[in-house]
């Protein structure tokens, strides 16, 4: 079976999806584009052959699309899932699942109403090979209970119109995901310190900043954002538990041994660093969907803590305080309790 993808936002990251659906997965083949820029959906779909469609609303209803792809903008992507949650119709959708907590809770409604699982939220990190070995080390018992987890996001550089609150919102919203997945835990508080301020930042802009989190077990997060740091683009992440300790991997690089020194790649962008987690997360989807199963990703659920979690921070950095995530009871359709 062939999956008929019809993907709502031709920015970067929908190019980006569509030429990963066209040439990396296989059972799958974009049929429809939307764009609020008509000529930019035209020229997204017009290598693969796709139609073009005037809303996404028309896309999600075409005959020609058996599952929806949302790459929009994020106060945009609330309205798309809902509408293909109404049509029956699988949706993907790129993170945010939604910008207010308010609007996740309705995808989440709508989907418990409709009795079948039809969203999966883009948090590729779940699909990194390094982060899935460390679950499995986790899940094993191997080093004991978790107590502390200690991470770091780096990124060398970012433009001007990057802001505090989205150290919070587009940066560590990823770890967030992440580690409530490695740790099959909840985060119930949030705090942010600022220490010395880099020179190469904007103005502006409050960089790095050391995020604490406090999971419903007990376990102690630390996590620095640093998006200035000037040297790459560096994710570590290391749990330590009762027994032992288990390490997120450096990407592979080749040891390099010249004028009396040994040195290694470090990688500069994300694209580079998670692009086998992106291929691996389309093809469990495609594959999933050609195989009539329901996603088996991150939920609309998750999608939700992630907003609550990340506007929570974005409180705590603003206010100075320890603020409380106050995330609804996980209904038993996403393995609440009943």
């Amino acid at each position: 079976m062939t999956v008929r993808v019809g993907v709502i936002g031709a920015g970067w990251i929908g190019h980006e999806h569509i030429r990963r659906l066209t040439h990396t997965v296989t059972g799958a083949r974009v049929t429809a584009v939307t764009d609020i820029d008509a000529a930019r959906a035209e020229e997204a779909a017009a290598p693969v052959g796709a139609r073009v469609y005037a809303s996404g609303a028309e896309l999600i209803a075409a005959d020609d699309v058996d599952a929806v792809l949302v790459t929009s903008w994020g106060p945009t992507h609330a309205e798309h899932v809902l509408t293909a949650i109404a049509a029956g119709k699988p949706v993907f959708c790129e993170k945010p699942l939604a910008t207010t907590a308010e609007d996740c809770l309705r995808i989440v409604e709508a989907e418990t109403a409709h009795g079948r699982r039809l969203v999966q939220v883009g948090f590729m990190r779940r699909y990194d090979a390094g982060y899935r070995t460390m679950k499995q080390v986790i899940d094993a018992g191997r080093i004991g209970e978790p107590l502390i987890v200690h991470c770091a996001h780096r990124n060398p550089t970012v433009p001007e119109s990057y802001t505090s609150a989205m150290a919070a919102l587009d940066t560590a919203v990823h770890e967030v995901d992440v580690l409530r997945w490695l740790l099959d835990d909840e985060i119930v508080s949030t705090q942010v310190l600022t220490p010395r301020a880099t020179s190469k930042r904007f103005a502006h802009l409050e960089d790095p900043q050391i995020m604490l989190f406090e999971t419903a077990k007990g376990v102690r997060i630390d996590l620095e954002v640093f998006v200035n740091c000037q040297y790459g683009y560096d994710i570590q992440c290391e749990a330590v538990g009762e027994e032992g300790l288990v390490r997120l991997p450096d990407p592979a690089a080749v040891g390099v041994r010249t004028a009396g020194r040994h040195s290694t790649e470090v990688l500069t962008d994300w694209v580079s660093r998670f692009r086998d987690a992106f291929d691996t997360e389309f093809r469990e989807w495609i594959a999933g969907l050609a195989a009539g199963d329901e996603p088996t990703g991150p939920s609309a659920w998750d999608g939700y803590a992630a907003t609550v979690i990340t506007a929570a921070t974005v409180e705590a950095l603003e206010s100075g305080r320890v603020i409380a995530t106050d995330l609804k009871p996980r209904p038993a359709f996403y393995g609440g309790a009943a």
